[in-house]
């Protein structure tokens, strides 16, 4: 679809799409952060909400592209999973203060070390971002299967009824993506995910209203709500590791974005994109809620949408805002039914494959380096995705690291293309590019 002027219904229905999109992962990880850590429920309410808000905070930081921070692009950024197991061992054993003092840290740190990360841009070559974004892609996809079976510990779990709602989801979406076109093909999803809730409602399970009766009008976000932030050295290098992994996956993140939207990220925007993230860790901490990074089933949602203005992720960041201070509203999205959200969600993990393959055909594969580089880092990625058991013996603080699948993956494209003398043929081609333009210029 050609970019064009949207109006403010068109650009609110695409702004809710980007938020419903995310919204399963936004209130999963304070239910089961909060749940492990013994919240009561006033607490685990606020928590809730506090997410959201700070959820579209940190989406407007990152979209206000100026000379200091912001990387603006399209994108929605989402409570960091990697940080859940990592904030449940702080909390039970420094306390919950001594999460919160860990983040505002590691916040700052971000922001300090932006300009040296964003050098690294050199240690991320064709080869090394197809493959880190293709390893996103893949490594989420096993939670939207999961989610179409009726999510994981669900009684339900793999009912056909599941499998039914959540393929014809799936079906509606892939009807309005590939037969229409303009807003209606745009909003595919979104028409997939409100079906699929109102199919489910009548031929599946009625849906209870009483979450939505219980949650109260407007809650007032505070900041300390939990206590003084205290700073522990353990909790803070803990937290440190968790932004590493951050960046890491908001780097692939931002190349993707940028292929899909036509841009050749500088290491200055890189540079801002990192210090938002970290204002968004401070955020975060000041306000007692999570670290943020860049939701990747939103990167494939802009793939798939074809929409790629900024107006449309900025309003998603001020639903988001508006749901989290008016809790009755945002009750209403936890309505749909995991089914629901995982044929929905499936399609857009799968997008992100896709835009990873699209990279991946910029690559040499007929130089074997690149193959061994795409070969093993998807295996490990992948199965570390599978088998997260493999990292059972490690140390706590290097299983964070390399628990996650998309972070196995991500470091072993990295190191192998360092390893096998992609920084030193990447060199050379330069100075022979630069030999050229000098011979060139002495022939003139």
């Amino acid at each position: 679809m050609k970019e064009q002027q949207l109006s403010p219904t068109k650009t609110f229905s695409l702004g809710l799409q980007h938020v419903l999109a995310m919204y399963a992962g936004a209130m999963l990880v304070p239910i089961i952060v909060g749940g492990a850590l013994g919240l009561t429920p006033q607490q685990l309410a606020y928590l809730i909400s506090i997410d959201l808000v700070t959820c579209g905070i940190a989406t407007l930081l990152q979209m206000w592209k100026n000379k200091y921070f912001g990387i603006g692009l399209p994108v929605v950024l989402g409570t960091s999973f990697v940080a859940v197991t990592p904030m449940i061992a702080i909390g039970n054993t420094y306390g919950i203060t001594a999460i919160y003092g860990s983040i505002i840290a590691a916040g700052i740190a971000m922001i300090i070390f932006a300009s040296f990360f964003s050098q690294l841009l050199r240690f991320f070559p064709p080869v090394v971002t197809g493959t880190v974004v293709l390893i996103i892609g893949l490594s989420l996809i096993p939670t939207g299967m999961k989610n179409m079976a009726g999510g994981a510990n669900s009684e339900s779990f793999g009912a056909i009824e599941n499998l039914v709602i959540s393929v014809t989801v799936l079906a509606i979406i892939l009807v309005f993506n590939n037969f229409f076109t303009g807003f209606l093909r745009s909003v595919s999803v979104l028409i997939g995910i409100v079906a699929g809730t109102i199919l489910y409602a009548i031929f599946i399970n009625p849906i209870s209203m009483a979450t939505v009766k219980s949650a109260s009008w407007f809650h007032m976000p505070q900041p300390f709500f939990f206590g003084t932030p205290t700073f522990e050295l353990v909790p803070i290098l803990t937290m440190l590791l968790v932004a590493i992994v951050v960046m890491i996956e908001s780097t692939g993140a931002f190349l993707a974005l940028g292929g899909i939207t036509g841009r050749q990220l500088s290491k200055k925007e890189l540079r801002n994109g990192y210090r938002a993230e970290g204002m968004a860790f401070i955020l975060g901490g000041l306000f007692n809620a999570f670290p943020y990074n860049t939701f990747a089933q939103n990167v494939g949602l802009v793939q798939m949408s074809g929409i790629k203005k900024l107006s449309v992720t900025v309003c998603a960041g001020g639903i988001m805002i508006v749901l989290g201070l008016v809790p009755k509203i945002a009750a209403l999205a936890t309505l749909i039914p995991t089914p629901v959200l995982g044929g929905a969600t499936v399609i857009m993990f799968g997008m992100v494959v896709s835009s990873g393959i699209k990279m991946l055909i910029k690559v040499d594969f007929n130089d074997n380096r690149n193959l061994l580089i795409v070969a093993c880092s998807v295996s490990l990625g992948l199965g570390a995705t599978v088998v997260p058991e493999l990292f059972s013996g490690l140390p706590a603080s290097l299983k964070t690291l390399v628990a996650d699948g998309m972070i196995t993956g991500s470091l072993a494209a990295i190191f192998l293309n360092v390893a096998l003398g992609g920084l030193r043929k990447k060199q050379t081609k330069e100075q022979q590019e630069q030999q050229l333009k000098e011979e060139a210029f002495a022939q003139a």
